[in-house]
Formats: C-alpha cells, sequence, structure tokens
C-alpha cells in the first residue's frame, strides 16, 4: 500500500519524499533513458545548481523548450528546485510567438534542447542547453537544498489564446498542482501504476501526466515522438506496461472509431476538452469493458480538470455525458447572468471556486479583475464561460458557451486572437473567424476576410502568412473572400451567418496549369486525403495544410495508409512532406524498402 501524500507541501516536496521512501522505484522512462526516483531527484539538484549560478533565483521565470523526454521531466523538477517557476514553451510554435512568449513572461533564461533552441532563434535572452540526462553542463560544485516553495508561490505559467489578440498567461500556484496530484476522490494513482505522458508540456494536461505519478509513487512513461500516431501511442503503451492515459476528445473519437489496441492495455483512461459522444464511448467500453473511462472538464484557469464522471454504459444509452462533479478541493456552481444560484436542472453559467485556482493572468489586471471575482457567500470564483446544468443528484452538465470561445481538437481558442492577426496584414481590410462543423471531429475555424483596397489575396497566402506568427491550431483551415462582412440589427458581425456560410466555405487553392494525371501511388494517397478531407483530390501538388487539413485529419490518413499500404509514417515525416507528389515518393520509399533483399524490385515486362 502506498504511503499518504502531504497535500500541504508542493510538487517538488511530494517527488522529494517519495525518493526517499522508494529511491530505486521506477521514476521516468522514455526508452531511451530510465531514472529511479533517487536518479531523477539527484540530477534535478545538480541541473538546480547551474541554474541558480546562472542568475535564477526564487520567483524567476525560466522558459522550458525541450522534447518530450526524461531530461525534460528532470528540467521542470529543477526549475521548482532553485525556486522558480516555468514557461512550458511548444517546439512546434512559429520562432516569433516563442520570443513573444518569453518576453512576456519575463523569463531570464530558456533551458532546452541545442537543436530547438538554434530552431527558435533566440537572441534576447541567456539561454542554458540541456544533455540526454537532463544535467546540462553541470559544474562540479555542491547540490542546493530544495529552495523555498510555498503553496502559495507560482509554479507554471500557461499562455492559452487570449481574444485581444495577447495571448493569456495563466499564473498556476504550487497549492494548485499539490490539490490536483493529492486529491483523494481524484484519478486513484498507486507504486505500480504507469502514466503515459504524450500531450506537448504547454498543454495543462501534462501537469497531470508528469506530477499525479510521481507525487504517488507510480511511474512517467514518456512517448519520445514528436507527434505522436494513434499507432505510435500503443506502442509505447505496450512496451512500458502503462497503465493510465489522458486523450483530448477528438483523439479518443479517432481512436474509438479504429478500436484501437490502446485501450486494451490501459486500466484508466481519462478524456476532455470538448463534449464527448456517447457512441464513441459505449463501442470502447463493450470492446474493452475492463477499461474504466472517464469523463474530465475543467479550465486551465481551474488548473487542468474541475470535474471527473466515470462513464457507464448506461451513461451512453442516456444520451449526452455528463462532465460530473467537482473533485480535489474544486467548487462548482451555476449562476444565472445576476450571479444567482439558479435551481438544479436550470441552465446558467459555470462558475468554479476552490483550491485550484490560477493566480490570474500574468500582468492583465483588468482581465483577471473581470473573470475572477469575488462573489458574496462564495469567495473567489472563476466565470468559465461555459454554460451547465446541475442535476438534482449534483451531478453537472455541460450546454456549450456563453461567448464566442471554441474548443478545436482539444485546443481552446479565441476567434479574436487569430481576426487580430488578420487585421494585421496589409492585405485585409476586415476579418472574422468563426467555427466550421462546430461540435463535430473535424470541426475547423473558417476565416472571412474582407480585401483591402486594391487587394485580392488568396487563402493560401492568408494561411502561410498567419503561420509565420501563430501557432498551428489558431490558423484557419478554410477561407472565403467577401465584399462585405453579414451584420446584426444592432450592427455586429453576424457570427452565426457566418457559421452557416462557413460549412460550404472550403480551402481550394487555385491552380491554373493543366492537372498531369496521378500515378498510382499518387492515386493511394490522395484517396486516403479525399476521405479525411471529404472531397475529392487530384493535384499532385496540392498541399494537405492548404487543402483545410489538419493533425487529426493526418491522423486518419497516416492510420489508411498503414492498413491500405502497410507504410509507417510519422505525423513528423507527414507534415515534412506536405504535398501530395512528396508523401508518394515517401510511400514509395517505404514500400521499396520493405521488399526483400532477396527479390528484384523491378520485373521485367514480358511482353
Amino acid at each position: 500500500m502506498s504511503a499518504p501524500v502531504r497535500a500541504t507541501a508542493s510538487v517538488p516536496e511530494l517527488v522529494a519524499e517519495q525518493a526517499t521512501r522508494t529511491p530505486h522505484a521506477l521514476a521516468v522512462t522514455d526508452g531511451s533513458t530510465t531514472l529511479t526516483y533517487a536518479e531523477l531527484i539527484a540530477s534535478a539538484r545538480r541541473l538546480a545548481g547551474e541554474l541558480a549560478g546562472r542568475g535564477v533565483r526564487p520567483g524567476s521565470a525560466v522558459g522550458l523548450l525541450a522534447a518530450r523526454s526524461a531530461r525534460l521531466v528532470v528540467a521542470q523538477l529543477a526549475v521548482w528546485w532553485a525556486g522558480a517557476h516555468s514557461v512550458p514553451l511548444d517546439p512546434a510554435y512559429p520562432a516569433v510567438r516563442t520570443a513573444e512568449m518569453i518576453a512576456d513572461s519575463g523569463a531570464v533564461l530558456v533551458l532546452g534542447d541545442k537543436a530547438l533552441l538554434a530552431e527558435a532563434r533566440l537572441t534576447s535572452g541567456p539561454t542554458l542547453e540541456l544533455t540526454e540526462d537532463g544535467a546540462a553542463a553541470l559544474s562540479d560544485g555542491p547540490s542546493p537544498a530544495l529552495a523555498p516553495t510555498g503553496t502559495e508561490r507560482l509554479a507554471v505559467v500557461f499562455y492559452t489564446s487570449g481574444s485581444t489578440g495577447r495571448p493569456k498567461g495563466v499564473q498556476v500556484p504550487h497549492r494548485a498542482l499539490t490539490a490536483l496530484v493529492t486529491a483523494a476522490d481524484g484519478i486513484a494513482l498507486a507504486p505500480g501504476h504507469r502514466v503515459l505522458f504524450h500531450s506537448p508540456l504547454t498543454f495543462d494536461a501534462s501537469t497531470f501526466e508528469l506530477w499525479a505519478p510521481l507525487a504517488t509513487g507510480a511511474a512517467v512513461a514518456v512517448s519520445p515522438a514528436d507527434r505522436p500516431t494513434g499507432e505510435e501511442l500503443a506502442r509505447d503503451a505496450e512496451r512500458f506496461g502503462v497503465t493510465h492515459a489522458f486523450l483530448t476528445t477528438a483523439l479518443f473519437h479517432h481512436l474509438a472509431a479504429r478500436r484501437s489496441r490502446l485501450f486494451g492495455v490501459l486500466r484508466t483512461l481519462v478524456t476532455g476538452g470538448e463534449v464527448v459522444s456517447p457512441e464513441h464511448a459505449g463501442t470502447v467500453l463493450r470492446a474493452f469493458p475492463w477499461l474504466e473511462l472517464v469523463n474530465a472538464y475543467g479550465p486551465t484557469e481551474a488548473t487542468t480538470f474541475t470535474t471527473l464522471h466515470p462513464v457507464s454504459p448506461q451513461d451512453c444509452a442516456a444520451g449526452p455525458l455528463p462532465i460530473g462533479r467537482p473533485f480535489g478541493g474544486a467548487r462548482v456552481t451555476v449562476l444565472d447572468d445576476r450571479l444567482r444560484p439558479v435551481p438544479a436542472g436550470v441552465q446558467g453559467e459555470l462558475w468554479i471556486g476552490g483550491d485550484r485556482l490560477a493566480l490570474g493572468y500574468l500582468g492583465q489586471p483588468e482581465l483577471t479583475a473581470d473573470r475572477f471575482r469575488e462573489l458574496p457567500g462564495l469567495g473567489r470564483m472563476y466565470r468559465s464561460g461555459d454554460l451547465a446544468v446541475e442535476r438534482p443528484d449534483g451531478v453537472v452538465e455541460f450546454h456549450g458557451r456563453a461567448d464566442h470561445q471554441v474548443k478545436v481538437r482539444g485546443f481552446r481558442i479565441e476567434p479574436g486572437e487569430t481576426e487580430h492577426a488578420l487585421l494585421r496584414l496589409p492585405e485585409v481590410a476586415e476579418a472574422a473567424v468563426v467555427v466550421r462543423r462546430a461540435g463535430h471531429e473535424d470541426a475547423a475555424l473558417t476565416a472571412f476576410v474582407v480585401p483591402a483596397e486594391g487587394h485580392r489575396p488568396a487563402g493560401e497566402l492568408l494561411r502561410s502568412r498567419l503561420a509565420e506568427r501563430l501557432p498551428a491550431h489558431l490558423v484557419p483551415t478554410a477561407w472565403a473572400v467577401l465584399d462585405r462582412l453579414p451584420l446584426t440589427g444592432s450592427g455586429k458581425v453576424d457570427r452565426r451567418a457566418l457559421a452557416e456560410h462557413g460549412s460550404d466555405a472550403v480551402a481550394a487553392p487555385e491552380h491554373g496549369a493543366a492537372l498531369r494525371p496521378l500515378t498510382p501511388i499518387e492515386e493511394a494517397v490522395a484517396a486516403s486525403w479525399s476521405r479525411a478531407l471529404e472531397r475529392p483530390v487530384t493535384d499532385p501538388a496540392a498541399d494537405f495544410l492548404a487543402e483545410g487539413g489538419h493533425s487529426l485529419l493526418a491522423l486518419w490518413v497516416v492510420d489508411d495508409l498503414r492498413e491500405d499500404l502497410g507504410v509507417e509514417l510519422t505525423l513528423a515525416e507527414f507534415f515534412d512532406h506536405p504535398t501530395l507528389t512528396a508523401q508518394a515518393a515517401l510511400v514509395e520509399r517505404a514500400l521499396l524498402a520493405a521488399v526483400p533483399a532477396a527479390l528484384p524490385t523491378t520485373v521485367e515486362d514480358p511482353r
């Protein structure tokens, strides 16, 4: 039986205590590096000493820019050991976006992988390169003791999309992380369990994947692929003996539709981020009846998960799945527009309180005051913007948004941020961004632009310009050029009319030259693209992203190619070769490489 964890300790203190109890137990593995708890703490302490020597002090911000790996876990722990807080940076983000986040956070140093630091072109401040064990270029000086990390001190700043065009830095304190990972009524973890770490560090689900196991004596199994496919996740789960995992709703739906063998490996699967399909959940529970499936809900401002609901076959037959009850010190209240509690069964806006609330938004006091409020009789509460109904039994149901914020493939998106970026382009006079096929697995952003005088920009040009500044999930995949934006009677942009229009909008680059016939392999790849994009693809020069593709649709194509042709492509290879011709060449090389050496690779025509 595992020892009880202290709910008053910070996460680094909890990990250190676990290392004292079970120093030789497995803590982290990524397939290349394996660390026991004692080794994890020793590496983190040495790196913390180097950070202190580089000017990192309690209260400092340190950027983290590294691939998912054991060394990344060491780096995060070392930042806390030095008394600083981390600013996770996504290697997939454009260099401009990364530089903006570093500047906004006030990071005194960026810690990361040599190649990623070079790609990010960081020139405005100091950097420190990690080695395979996370130790960097260390001095031989003594390892420091754990710096004070009181539970009210800042632990991490997560950047989320902002409606004003400026990302919001959500300040998560140690208190909130501790409440999440020590919750007795949360996801039960114990020594012997292994949790899959496959989310980007910039995604708040990574706090559960990393620190819930390490605070409770379990182990972290790192999926090292840059953007793992469903097949790679299943293989990682099998080779590491993973027992628990989190999947975004979109990824869960994708794997459920294919009845991925990943589900057969797990004991517990947590999913969340969007509305979970009862049909997909029912399919998984019928095929894998031993699996504990948990529907999770929660904004970053309330630290990862606020409510949990164990999903039963009866839930799947009854209709939309509830998001459950609060846990781990969280509180939820459904209020009307005058901030009065509504009766059970009546829809209102969901407000969240309790120990896991963020401190606010970094450097944005007005926004903090608007979203985090002291309410009479309720204390400090966060206005989620989500509509909800609380049932008489206390279980909460999600009923959509009260504002324009959307979720696309698990990412929280403020369309206003993309609109602001579009309006900075000289070719654009007006812009509005809505979600096409909202609520569906293939939901995607659609941009409607009114061109500036003398311009008639193509969607592909605008997409490439935005991709230089914004993360991929904030770049629209469908485009329409209008003479004017439709308005409501009050003079505001009619987003409902645009959403209806958007169902017909497609990203269709113009191709002036006559198209050559596709080769047989190009036809096979085009067939997979066409199924994913839901329209014919016939141009060998077609670009997957320009055609409206995105990461989830890419997963579908990769899985199709594996099942239809027996070819294994990684998502990194897929996006490095985004045109139909390039992917077909990649597939052809893989097919030729699979031919046994004893057999000829070409056969003469007997005629």
